[in-house]
């Protein structure tokens, strides 16, 4: 079962299985390795509600538990304060994902940087075959301009081994990334790529925090806007994030 069912399948609901132990860590585990063994599960802890765990997974997301692990949800968990409701799972998920994000060696990225110090940054899991990726990379200059320096990671939507998937490769793999990615972003044909690339790796990260389309773009604390914004708007949300 791949996460995304997994998940999907959640969402819908709450999941009883049977619990083969104890302890609340083993119970929760040993539910989720009979549901999918591969699921990438970092760490286990009570959650701010009484009686309920929260499983952290590998790239930031995040599931809850009983503590016998009988019974699974997906979604989020608000704590009203003073009145408002704040989501305590996008705050934690927000965290682990600029975690992962963050620890992305710059050197793995395509990265275009004001002439100034940046003031802040976003990554965008982008796609060269994507119209809405070029659009926001018409505007890299000018979300530039405003200080924010903006990180490329890939994200092939059609997979590896797509024309996508090549088109990153050639970028990755061009002597000069930052033209040839202007070059990829105005639909001409790069010279097919051929060198050791983090394509895949950064495809299947996508993947884990969630990514399901292009542009998705990671403000630096975190917290993911799915889909192109305009570059005004844009800076303006992530100048406020940093």
């Amino acid at each position: 079962m791949h996460l995304s069912r997994f998940v999907a399948g959640a969402a819908c609901g709450l999941l009883s299985v049977v619990a083969l132990a104890a302890d609340p860590d083993q119970a929760i585990r040993a539910t989720l390795s009979k549901l999918q063994p591969d699921l990438p599960v970092e760490a286990i802890a009570e959650s701010p509600m009484s009686g309920l765990f929260q499983v952290h997974l590998k790239g930031g997301r995040m599931l809850y538990a009983s503590g016998d692990g009988q019974f699974l949800m997906q979604g989020n968990l608000y704590q009203v304060k003073n009145g408002d409701a704040v989501n305590l799972t996008a705050q934690a998920e927000s965290k682990g994902i600029a975690k992962v994000i963050n620890d992305i060696p710059l050197s793995e990225m395509v990265v275009f940087s004001p002439k100034e110090p940046a003031k802040t940054h976003i990554t965008v899991f982008t796609d060269t075959d994507c119209g809405y990726c070029q659009k926001l990379h018409s505007e890299v200059p000018e979300l530039n301009r405003e200080g924010v320096e903006v990180r490329y990671v890939a994200f092939p939507r059609q997979g590896v081994g797509s024309h996508g998937y090549n088109g990153l490769v050639s970028v990755w793999c061009a002597k000069d990334r930052l033209a040839a990615m202007d070059k990829a972003k105005s639909r001409e044909e790069l010279p097919a790529g051929n060198c050791e690339n983090p394509v895949a790796k950064q495809y299947e990260l996508g993947q884990m925090v969630g990514v399901n389309g292009t542009p998705a773009i990671i403000l630096a604390n975190g917290k993911m806007i799915p889909g192109y914004q305009p570059a005004p708007q844009l800076a303006k949300i992530a100048l406020e994030a940093k």
